[in-house]
């Protein structure tokens, strides 16, 4: 709406509100002259169009002059609150309560029956264990009463009891639990009443010649049972051939004996422990003990064996390595042990050393120093390598060849693959002598990254990361480092520290942005600059507007205390601006904010039209004063809008 208009319209409302205020204060006096008569107590109604004092509910009178309080209980509990109630007169009220053992069907403490509600009796043998032990309850309306469980009786002979009337219990009719028997249990059923029995027997191990019957007298006591259950004894152990008892707890019942073989005899079958059972017998002692035999001694290669076939306890076989080797070992004998086998011993017959004082060299080479057997011979040394990778399972790497030379000194140096365990099999075929070596070859640069450069201008490219190859030696990291753009031809890749986001050098050398572990890689991944996530301990900080940059994608493979890294441009981004969706963003906020305002305005107006209709001419009048003033400040806040809109447009 334009100014010229609202200025208008602000005098004809403001004339149909006065009106409109003028009309209702003559009504509301005539109105409000009766009701302002009308008692603290009382409430004023319109009545025919006649204004009416009436009392409030709970209270009688003329509703002008006096409003007393209504005693409703006077008329009765059982008439007002219903049965097994008690009623409470309140000022204006009343409420009502259920007598002792009964409960209001609404839970509450205290109501009034107005929704139905009504005083039910308390089941109270709901509680458990109230009328105590052997007794049990039995609801009444209002109470409860107590009864003694079957094959119980009351002390004091009565036939029920309330607990809080009598301290009483309920005893066991007849002569109570029989007497516990030592060693002795109770077999099959009895009865508690007097000339009642109860059987006894004797436990498992134990036996009694006397009676095993206790009987319950008229007076309601056991007579003593002469019960009396004895352990059995089992006596001395048996003997067993070849054998002695080492250990013995008893001779009673679940007694234990053990046996060992005698000196020179091995365990063939049976048990070595025998147990005192319940009929008085050693049970379990079949222990059968057989004379040591250990049979041939083991072979030795390179040895000869002086032995005079004995095989029993304590036997011995000698040894003496064959012409051509000599003796490492602890000793040159074996005897035959009590567990029926030769003792195993190192004795090891070695050939006469061909060569020795193998050394390695420059990582891959080997030297060797040969035995004295004249400078003039020459000497065939047969080569078998073997390679592999920890980290790259199915890498092997196989090599065989063979060296004649007469050197006294020899070196060999091999063709080996970085990063690897290799194991060297060196064989003098002549002397019948061979030397096994390990060798490590240290890990070299890993391959040189694998990127699709990229170089663009306004926005940061996403930049797809792909796997490298363990092929010098195991990858551990991927690095992403941002350094300005003027530094790239002074930047080195094995001189370049892994600096944060936040480090005092950022500014002036470039930073790590990310941080991956070559487990973590997936081929292909995506990486978004600047998009405010950490990565590994390096955060990926957004890039600065108008800056230029360089990114470097750097591989890094650490093993065996060595660590080597290989670096590649990966993209130089130039004149770095705000994105198309950031403009965007900005943009659609504006008109947003507009459009809100329009709205507004429209509601404002639209409801004040609305009340034209329906309101006295007085109410109009100050409607149109409130939407005048509305309206002025609308077009202010819009014109501040469109400032505000323009100046963002501008950044």
């Amino acid at each position: 709406m334009r100014p010229g208009v609202g200025r208008a319209l602000g005098p004809l409302l403001l004339l149909l509100l006065l009106q409109c205020a003028g009309r209702r204060a003559i009504v509301n006096r005539s109105v409000s002259d009766v009701c302002a008569t009308c008692h603290i107590h009382a409430t004023c109604h319109q009545i025919e169009g006649k204004s009416v004092c009436i009392c409030n509910y709970g209270f009688v009178g003329n509703g002008r002059t006096h409003c007393q309080d209504k005693d409703e209980c006077q008329i009765g509990a059982s008439k007002i609150c219903g049965n097994h109630t008690l009623c409470h007169n309140t000022h204006g009220s009343f409420y009502c309560v259920c007598v002792e053992g009964y409960r209001a069907s609404n839970n509450n403490k205290t109501f009034i029956p107005n929704d139905g509600t009504n005083c039910t009796d308390i089941d109270e043998c709901e509680e458990s264990g109230l009328c105590g032990h052997n007794a049990r309850c039995v609801n009444t309306e209002g109470s409860y009463r107590c009864y003694c469980n079957d094959g119980y009786k009351l002390e004091n002979g009565e036939h029920s009891f309330h607990p809080d009337e009598n301290i009483v219990s309920c005893k066991e009719i007849g002569c109570g639990s029989p007497p516990e028997m030592k060693h002795g249990y109770i077999v099959g059923n009895y009865s508690l009443l007097p000339g009642s029995a109860v059987h006894y027997e004797c436990e498992e191990g134990f036996y009694s010649n006397e009676g095993k019957f206790s009987y319950c007298t008229a007076n309601e006591t056991w007579e003593p049972a002469t019960l009396s259950c004895k352990g059995v004894d089992c006596g001395v152990p048996p003997s067993v051939l070849n054998a002695h008892p080492v250990s013995l707890s008893g001779t009673t019942y679940g007694s234990e004996v053990t046996y060992n073989c005698d000196h020179g005899y091995f365990i063939a079958s049976g048990n070595q422990t025998a147990v005192c059972n319940a009929e008085g017998q050693w049970d379990g002692a079949d222990l059968v003990c057989k004379g040591t035999d250990c049979g041939k001694p083991l072979l030795i290669p390179h040895t000869e064996m002086i032995w005079d076939n004995s095989s029993t306890l304590w036997s011995r076989v000698y040894y003496q390595c064959i012409e051509g080797y000599y003796f490492n070992g602890d000793r040159n004998f074996s005897e035959c042990t009590i567990d029926q086998s030769w003792e195993n011993i190192t004795y090891i017959c070695k050939v006469k050393e061909a060569f020795n004082n193998v050394l390695i060299f420059n990582e891959t080479c080997l030297k060797w120093r040969r035995s004295v057997r004249g400078t003039d011979v020459e000497d065939r040394y047969s080569f078998h390598v073997q390679g592999q990778r920890w980290y790259q399972k199915e890498f092997f790497h196989e090599m065989t060849f063979n060296l004649t030379t007469h050197k006294q000194a020899p070196e060999v140096c091999f063709d080996l693959q970085p990063g690897t365990n290799y194991s060297v099999n060196i064989s003098m075929v002549a002397l019948n002598f061979s030397l096994l070596v390990s060798m490590t070859t240290q890990i070299t640069d890993p391959p040189f990254p694998d990127v699709e450069f990229v170089a663009v201008k306004g926005s940061a490219p996403l930049l797809r990361l792909r796997k490298a190859e363990d092929r010098n030696g195991p990858i551990s990291l991927y690095q992403v480092i941002v350094l300005p753009l003027g530094l790239q031809s002074t930047f080195i890749c094995d001189s370049f520290a892994a600096a944060t986001f936040f480090s005092n050098t950022t500014e002036a050398k470039g930073y790590v942005a990310a941080e991956f572990r070559a487990k973590d890689v997936a081929d292909n991944m995506s990486i978004a600059l600047g998009d405010r996530h950490y990565y590994g301990k390096f955060y990926n900080a957004p890039l600065k507007l108008g800056e230029e940059y360089c990114v470097f994608l750097r591989i890094i493979s650490e093993w065996n205390k060595v660590r080597t890294q290989s670096c590649a441009v990966w993209a130089q981004i130039k004149n770095l601006s705000p994105t198309l969706q950031y403009m965007t963003a900005v943009g659609l906020g504006s008109v947003a904010a507009v459009c809100l305002i329009l709205f507004l305005s429209f509601s404002a107006a639209r409801s004040c039209l609305h009340s034209t209709v329906h309101s006295p001419p007085a109410a109009l009048a100050c409607e149109a004063v409130h939407l005048s003033a509305t309206v002025d400040v609308a077009q202010r806040g819009i014109t501040s809008t469109f400032l505000e809109t323009e100046n963002v447009s501008l950044l």
